[in-house]
């Protein structure tokens, strides 16, 4: 492991790289449904339906983004990026790279260079989002993971990270602002547009 910065850099084994791989390149030839969201999530293949819910939750997230950091940050939706566990291909639904992040060796982009990430919850893959990728994403040292539960009408921001686990929690209602000033985002997201479920 390399230290970069205030980060550490993880390797992931080349057995799981390659595996992760041969998957993204098989759902690529297969005929996926136009608005359905492909991962891997401990080397179990999740599709999963983008309904407007969804979508008018991202939306929001990107804006409140956008506004804080400018249209030219780097903000992803629905991209891969490998994380540490075994046979982890997330494409979340944001995550927002650090100002002067590098691709790996495959020009993905490196986990080590996410500062933010977003998942909206979808009934079917809940489980996902508040266990394997929660944990994947405080291995990873990711400082700020926001879930938005459409069905709940909560936030769950969970900050923090250290051994492999996320420190603080804090849960907002939906039309309270998620305070993130005291993160390295230093931003709020407004919630009151947030639909339910």
């Amino acid at each position: 492991m390399t230290v970069l910065e205030d980060r550490t850099e993880i390797t992931l084994a080349d057995a799981d790289t390659r595996r992760l791989d041969e998957w993204f390149e098989r759902l690529e030839r297969m005929p996926v449904p136009e608005g359905y969201k492909v991962e891997v999530v401990g080397g179990s293949v999740f599709m999963t339906p983008q309904r407007d819910i969804h979508w008018q939750t991202i939306r929001q997230i990107l804006w409140a983004l956008d506004d804080r950091f400018g249209r030219h940050a780097v903000v992803l939706s629905n991209v891969r990026i490998d994380f540490p566990g075994p046979q982890n291909g997330f494409c979340p639904d944001v995550a927002k790279l650090r100002e002067g992040a590098t691709r790996d060796d495959e020009e993905r982009q490196r986990c080590e260079d996410v500062e933010f990430v977003a998942e909206v919850i979808s009934k079917g893959t809940a489980h996902n989002d508040y266990g394997p990728k929660k944990t994947a994403y405080a291995r990873a040292e990711v400082p700020v993971y926001l879930i938005a539960d459409p069905y709940q009408g909560k936030c769950h921001v969970y900050t923090q990270p250290k051994k492999g686990e996320y420190t603080c929690e804090l849960r907002v209602r939906y039309g309270t602002d998620v305070d993130l000033t005291t993160t390295p985002l230093r931003l709020a997201i407004t919630t009151d547009r947030f639909p339910r479920d």
